[in-house]
């Protein structure tokens, strides 16, 4: 699977859970660590470990390839390594305080609107 295919398919599963703020950044210019960082957040504990679970089962569907999942037990920043796509599930203060986003504010954001129905 091309890294756009994965991002397509790991920000389906987000939404089928209900990820709110999921945003995608196109860090391949800026580091040879991925193609893609993709941030979400879930309200409670439990809905950071249902996105991540439906984000590791998609990837099996698909027979993408996870490197590691890092986090799920805590449910506060779970790191999944997809290779070219690394996805970060955030609880919401969690992404407050880390704000990636403007840690890697020079790589450009990706329009997800192909893959999200309008709200």
């Amino acid at each position: 699977m091309e890294s756009k295919d994965i991002l397509a398919m790991v920000v389906k599963a987000a939404d089928g859970r209900r990820a709110e703020d999921i945003v995608a950044l196109a860090v391949d210019q800026l580091t040879p660590m991925a193609d893609y960082f993709v941030m979400m957040t879930g309200g409670s504990n439990r809905q950071v470990q249902a996105i991540t679970n439906a984000i590791v089962e998609a990837a099996h569907e698909n027979q993408v390839e996870i490197g590691s999942v890092e986090g799920k037990d805590a449910a506060q920043w779970v790191l999944i390594d997809l290779g070219d796509v690394v996805v970060h599930v955030f609880r919401e203060e969690t992404r407050a305080f880390y704000k990636l986003e403007k840690l890697w504010s020079e790589a450009p954001l990706v329009d997800l609107s192909q893959w999200l129905p309008e709200k």
